[in-house]
């Protein structure tokens, strides 16, 4: 029987820049899955984990970057596992950061980018991220989450 398991986090890095707000692009290094490719924040739950102490860690260990303020995007992704015939949930997450914020880029990762929003959407490899990526932009494009601000924002 195929489980079902919330296994994953996204988030989206963003920043106020000088023409707008600004998304972080990763791209992902040789060696690893999909060399070459370009992502969002994503990473796995670790064991005795909450969604929301995995997106800190997981923003914190791909980017050196801590949040200033943390949203939940009200949306979970699902990715079909075939080789552990699992269903994996994603929560997804919006991380807002300093503006003169500067990531570094983990092992995981070979480069790192502040892009405007349409031109993070056009590297994303994952059209998942595509689409996750309207919804940032729908909630936080004026820089914090408006009437849904006490819902949605964690810290």
């Amino acid at each position: 029987m195929t489980d079902v398991r919330v296994a994953f986090v996204d988030a989206y890095v963003l920043r106020a820049g000088a023409a707008g707000l600004e998304v972080l692009a990763l791209r992902r290094a040789a060696g690893g899955r999909s060399p070459g490719s370009w992502e969002t924040v994503h990473g796995h739950i670790e064991p005795g984990e909450t969604p929301v102490q995995a997106v800190l860690r997981e923003v914190r260990e791909e980017t050196g970057l801590d949040p200033a303020r943390l949203y939940n995007l009200s949306r979970v992704e699902a990715f079909y596992r075939h080789r552990t015939d699992e269903i994996a949930l994603i929560p997804v997450f919006a991380a807002v950061v300093d503006g003169a914020a500067e990531p570094r880029a983990s092992p995981e990762h070979d480069r790192v980018e502040w892009l405007a929003p349409a031109a993070a959407a056009a590297r994303f490899a994952w059209p998942r991220e595509r689409r996750a990526l309207d919804d940032v932009l729908s909630i936080l494009r004026s820089g914090d989450a408006g009437l849904l601000e006490d819902v949605l924002r964690i810290c």
